[in-house]
């Protein structure tokens, strides 16, 4: 009996030691997060995917980010409002929208389940077109592709046709399609146009420079200051000729931020080593658009409370008081 005894007593001894061990090293605790992006073919996708490589390697211990494809801004906002993804890229505008219940969120209730982590870098809007559309005007009654149904590019695409006094449901044939369809569709002969609304330069984009001539229309300043006179979550930026080859000089045009959102109930210290690692690892991101990243930048063009994860690392760094 003392023996069995002594026994159960070693066996409890070694069961805690290893529960202790298990503990210290996170064993069980990872958080297995989704994250949504946007199409395959566009920059949300791809600099998402290799902000999740990274991060899944230095928080190991704590975070699995698995990312998934969506339709982008407008269903972004809605699966983090109904905890489908617990983070997701969105455009700062569509932010904005979903949060105050306006603009393509007007009539619904506002969804306040959400709050911001980061603004990443600017989404310019790129509006490619056959060679003989050379302005914004001449794209009155012509077939123009505007992004999805309901994506932040369509309403883009009417602030910018507003600007111009065009009207997106009377003054073009509108078409609603993915990146990728609309470089088909221009290659094709399809379409005459079609608005992108990404970083540049965009995996699409860049695919049809590489068999298809095309221009990239601007917007130019005039129109530039009356968009954001009345959006001030617009800001003036250039596509840079280097971006893709059918370029000869910059072009200018406007832009939007890339925005991290999460669920306000994801876990306030997940959120703030997700923040951290996002700008302390930008050096190992393998995205172009990781060289954008910049902690003060990160607290730009946010209208919406932060994530308490998310303010606790910005207060840190002395960027939030």
């Amino acid at each position: 009996m003392k023996n069995f005894k002594k026994i159960i007593s070693l066996f409890l001894v070694a069961t805690m030691a290893l529960s202790i061990f298990a503990c210290g090293n996170g064993a069980g605790s990872v958080k297995k997060i989704t994250l949504a992006s946007g199409g395959t073919s566009g920059t949300y996708y791809g600099f998402s995917g290799a902000v999740a490589s990274r991060l899944n390697e230095v928080l190991n211990n704590d975070l699995k980010i698995n990312v998934i494809s969506t339709g982008a801004s407008k269903a972004n906002a809605q699966m983090i409002d109904s905890n489908d993804a617990q983070i997701a890229i969105i455009q700062n505008d569509v932010m904005d929208y979903a949060y105050k219940a306006t603009d393509m969120f007007a009539g619904q209730q506002p969804m306040t389940t959400f709050s911001a982590i980061a603004s990443v870098y600017p989404e310019s809007i790129q509006i490619i077109a056959n060679k003989s559309i050379t302005s914004i005007d001449q794209l009155k009654g012509k077939r123009v592709s505007v992004g999805d149904a309901g994506s932040g590019t369509e309403f883009n695409t009417k602030q910018i046709l507003e600007a111009y006094g065009m009207d997106i449901e009377k003054d073009i044939v509108k078409n609603n399609q993915s990146f990728a369809d609309s470089c088909d569709s221009l290659k094709n002969g399809t379409l005459d146009a079609a608005f992108i609304t990404a970083g540049h330069p965009t995996v699409a984009v860049t695919e049809l420079a590489t068999n298809f001539d095309f221009n990239i229309l601007p917007v130019d300043a005039a129109h530039a200051a009356i968009l954001m006179d009345k959006y001030k979550f617009y800001a003036k930026v250039n596509i840079e000729k280097n971006s893709y080859t059918v370029l000869t000089s910059d072009v200018p045009t406007v832009a939007v931020m890339a925005t991290y959102i999460a669920n306000n109930n994801l876990d306030e210290e997940i959120v703030y080593k997700f923040t951290k690692s996002l700008f302390e690892e930008k050096g190992n991101i393998i995205h172009q658009k990781a060289a954008l990243l910049d902690k003060n930048v990160g607290i730009q063009g946010i209208s919406i409370p932060f994530h308490p994860g998310a303010e606790r690392y910005y207060k840190e760094q002395g960027i939030l008081k």
